[in-house]
């Protein structure tokens, strides 16, 4: 085994380890969250644990593209690992749940420098040909984190302190560290005088965190209508016409505008973000539908969902050794049209629908899913010079993050709306006046109902409450009920599956967009390659 092998296996084993545990990360605290809501408090604030993150994680990625163009991959990967250990550190020690918000938005701006950049180094050290094999593999790691985060969360909780949850990022993250460092050792920084875009990166962090707080809190914490909601969205506009008159002007831009100008660049990013919000109207809203209106446990509509990140986990691999064989379009309307279709079905889904019929749909979804994710990232590769690779690898996440969080909170709005007027229409009149109801144990959350109908849905998500009920109770009001949520749940499903065939349509206009393996550039010799990268700094081999 040469010495390049061997770097190569150090710097492959780092990114593995470094995004499995940033990407696990994401799934590992949910099962620890009742334990630590025991320890800490804070109910009322939880979801903030998983906002924070997603806020500090999406906004930094751009950013953190740019600088690794500038800077070189190895010391910004580096920096993204050190601050996801000291936010995990920190997570570990919390005292209060405001503390743990806190630090978890630390921890978010480390994996959100990690995840991007994990791909953006692949697309550097291997040529267009393999880079859709390896893409692949880093999507299945991707979908294998989602299945072992919950595991390993509740191992740890059910043997040793929740603190570990957090702290066993640490061990790894050493190791993470020595394999970068190892395997892109020698890489030379650029040593010309460099202007980083600092103004442009403080608007595009300001525009962004306002919009996904504006999208995160609207019609839950604050009406849309309110003047929370409107100061957010206020600032978000502005934020962002500083930032387009900023990219306009600088010589270093954080996200250059002539990016917009390479068709591949937009229509991949077009995609992604459409992508995005489909796999999230799955993701976010099946749970619900399982256990609301089919009455599946929390642990069988869980372990439904896994084989839809199994379906991912074979497609990214399948997908990715397949890329160089076909058009880049061949796979996004191949996906988006796995996705649209699962979508579709899952609207026709109703209680008579079994457990079968239901894991082919999502697996139809989850292989839909596994198909894009290293297809737009190996295209966007295609598209630009290694010099500007790290900006363009970031962007496909970002969009994609964009996207994941207006799905969410695009199709979280539809299904209020419909939902509340459905159970206004169907289910007040039956029950107004009902004494059993308002004094019963429902007694509480029919008097809520009248504010926030929606609470009602709680009904149908708690089995003790559920089994305590009569039947006529259970006549009056769970009928009424899984059908407001299952209209209204199916509608979502029907507005995400013309998302996604919105994606289809979007993908052919890529053209016959391919890896081009003769690309001179990209197949000269490994001697030549590698003179190549040494001159424009990013050379895996010392000085």
């Amino acid at each position: 085994m040469t010495r390049k092998d061997e770097k190569r296996r150090f710097l492959l084993a780092g990114l593995m380890l470094g995004m499995f545990f940033s990407s696990m990360d994401q799934t590992v605290v949910g099962t620890a969250m009742p334990r630590i809501i025991g320890d800490l408090g804070g109910l009322d604030i939880l979801t903030w644990v998983s906002i924070a993150y997603m806020l500090s994680s999406t906004s930094i990625v751009p950013v953190a593209g740019k600088l690794a163009d500038i800077l070189g991959r190895r010391n910004i990967y580096i920096t993204g690992i050190a601050i996801f250990m000291i936010g995990s550190a920190l997570c570990g020690l919390s005292q209060n749940m405001g503390q743990l918000i806190l630090f978890r938005g630390i921890q978010g701006i480390g994996a959100g420098i990690m995840m991007p950049l994990a791909m953006t180094i692949v697309g550097d050290y291997f040529p267009p040909e393999k880079r859709g094999k390896w893409m692949g593999i880093m999507g299945a790691l991707y979908g294998l984190s989602a299945i072992v985060g919950p595991i390993m969360g509740g191992y740890i909780v059910d043997h040793a302190v929740w603190r570990w949850v957090f702290y066993i990022n640490l061990p790894f993250g050493a190791l993470a560290i020595a394999g970068i460092y190892l395997g892109l050792y020698g890489e030379k920084p650029i040593k010309k005088d460099v202007k980083i875009d600092y103004a442009g990166a403080f608007s595009l962090i300001i525009s962004v965190v306002s919009l996904m707080l504006a999208l995160t809190v609207g019609g839950k914490e604050f009406a849309w209508t309110s003047w929370q909601v409107f100061i957010l969205l206020t600032i978000f506009a502005l934020a962002a016409v500083t930032f387009v008159y900023i990219e306009s002007a600088t010589k270093e831009p954080i996200l250059s505008l002539s990016f917009f100008k390479n068709k591949s660049f937009t229509i991949i990013n077009i995609v992604g973000f459409l992508a995005g919000m489909g796999m999230f109207g799955t993701m976010m809203f099946l749970p619900l539908y399982l256990q609301g209106v089919q009455s599946f446990s929390a642990t069988s509509s869980g372990s439904i969902m896994i084989p839809m990140i199994l379906s991912i986990i074979v497609a990214s691999i399948a997908g990715g050794r397949l890329i160089r064989k076909f058009q880049f379009r061949v796979f996004f309307i191949a996906g988006m049209l796995l996705m649209s279709l699962g979508l579709f079905l899952l609207g026709t889904i109703d209680q008579s629908t079994t457990k079968t019929v239901t894991v082919l749909i999502i697996v139809c979804i989850g292989m839909g899913i596994g198909v894009m994710m290293p297809s737009t990232t190996v295209a966007i590769q295609n598209a630009f010079p290694a010099e500007q690779r790290g900006v363009a690898t970031s962007s496909t996440q970002f969009f994609r993050s964009i996207g994941a969080t207006i799905g969410m909170a695009a199709f979280g709005a539809i299904m209020n709306l419909k939902s509340i007027s459905i159970l206004q229409n169907s289910l007040f009149p039956k029950i107004q006046g009902v004494k059993e109801l308002a004094q019963g144990v429902l007694g509480h959350s029919i008097e809520k109902a009248h504010s926030n109908p929606q609470s009602l849905f709680n009904i149908l998500l708690k089995p003790e409450l559920l089994n305590s009920l009569n039947d006529s109770t259970r006549r009056l009001l769970l009928v009424p009920l899984k059908y407001a949520l299952a209209d209204s749940l199916h509608l979502v499903f029907f507005i995400a599956g013309f998302t996604a065939l919105a994606g289809v349509a979007i993908g052919y206009f890529l053209g016959d967009e391919r890896i081009r393996p003769n690309n001179s550039s990209e197949t000269d010799s490994d001697d030549l390659k590698e003179e190549k990268l040494q001159n424009a700094g990013l050379s895996g081999e010392p000085a």
